[in-house]
């Protein structure tokens, strides 16, 4: 535990003091405010309906900030040659990997609680309920750890940035887009499909409308879970390279 405390302590503070936290933060917060104006406030609508397209456009956030925050957590200290230290210390790859990852996941809650205003903005407004803001605020937040143990995996197969984004990107891409092939397959297979969808099935018919349903938390604890695992086997396997 120490060890995974100091890793946070020291990747959170990347975050905090660098500007590149920062500047992803503003990026993902302008373009969060432009979608809520532009598209789930435009025109007449139920509170309801606007606090559920809200929560439609503001998984931008948790979906490319996800990525963006963790594509170069463990590709950077390879290229660097950083992660030789890490490896010749008395730290396991489980410590470095969990380490980075609630540091990454501490700051996408930070930049998701500066995006609150916006709901309240609805609140005030209309007629919704705190609870509902609550749920799809859960419901960000899983789909940002999700992302961010996609993007810690993709990080962990190359020592190139570059690669390692286009490969997290990729893998987010499909996981969040796969309900459209099971459009075009028959059931049992569909199902199955449907199952495994990153964000429309899971996120779009549950989180986004307010409700709380178990087999979506669980799906997103099983993917963040299955990454991060893969994440720590990937080092373990370079470690001997």
């Amino acid at each position: 535990m120490r060890a995974i405390r100091i890793i946070y302590r020291r990747e959170l503070g990347t975050y905090l003091r660098s500007p590149f936290g920062w500047v992803i933060a503003s990026i993902l917060l302008l373009i969060d405010g432009l979608l809520c104006q532009g598209l789930a406030m435009a025109g007449e609508k139920l509170s309801a309906n606007v606090l559920a397209e809200y929560f439609h456009w503001a998984c931008a956030i948790p979906l490319f900030g996800g990525v963006l925050l963790s594509f170069r957590l463990l590709s950077e200290e390879r290229q660097n040659h950083s992660m030789v230290l890490l490896n010749t210390s008395p730290v396991r790859d489980s410590d470095i990997v969990i380490g980075k990852f609630l540091a990454a996941l501490t700051f996408l809650a930070i930049v998701l609680l500066l995006s609150a205003y916006m709901p309240i903005m609805i609140k005030v407004n209309g007629k919704i309920t705190g609870s509902q803001v609550l749920v799809g605020y859960v419901g960000l937040l899983l789909l940002g750890a999700a992302t961010l143990a996609i993007g810690l995996f993709g990080s962990a197969l190359t020592r190139q940035q570059l690669i390692a984004a286009v490969v997290s990107a990729a893998m987010v891409a499909v996981l969040s887009f796969i309900h459209i092939l099971a459009t075009k397959v028959d059931p049992p297979l569909k199902d199955v499909i449907d199952q495994i969808d990153l964000w429309w099935i899971h996120f779009q018919y549950g989180f986004m409308k307010g409700v709380l349903n178990l087999k979506d938390i669980i799906f997103y604890l099983a993917v963040t879970y299955f990454f991060l695992l893969l994440s720590i086997k990937t080092l373990e396997a370079k470690r001997w390279q």
